[in-house]
């Protein structure tokens, strides 16, 4: 299993512009390259990202084999109600991990 690092404010005032980031340990292999003995190390990306405010999609990201390591994505959402931000990868091979963080508006 792929390891996540979230960071995310707990509380916020109506309207307020959040910043959100997200963080996926992976090691993103293009299919391009070769290994010590020649043979081809396999494609292995996570094909896309989506972080969902109470079921609505805010932000969503689609990955292709030149995306690094690790992926790090940071943006911003405005704050209307208090809900769940879930953030939610998407393996290549169909395997899903998200994780879900409350956020408390008022």
């Amino acid at each position: 299993m792929a390891r996540i690092r979230i960071a995310a404010p707990d509380t916020a005032e109506p309207g307020e512009i959040i910043e959100l980031k997200a963080l996926i340990q992976h090691p993103m292999e293009s299919g391009f390259r070769r290994g010590s003995r020649g043979e081809v190390i396999p494609r292995d990306i996570i094909t896309t990202f989506e972080c969902l405010y109470d079921g609505e999609v805010v932000f969503e990201a689609e990955f292709f084999p030149a995306v690094s390591a690790n992926p790090f994505l940071t943006f911003h959402t405005k704050a209307t109600q208090t809900g769940t931000l879930e953030f939610r990868w998407t393996h290549q091979d169909g395997e899903i991990w998200s994780q879900t963080h409350a956020l408390t508006v008022g």
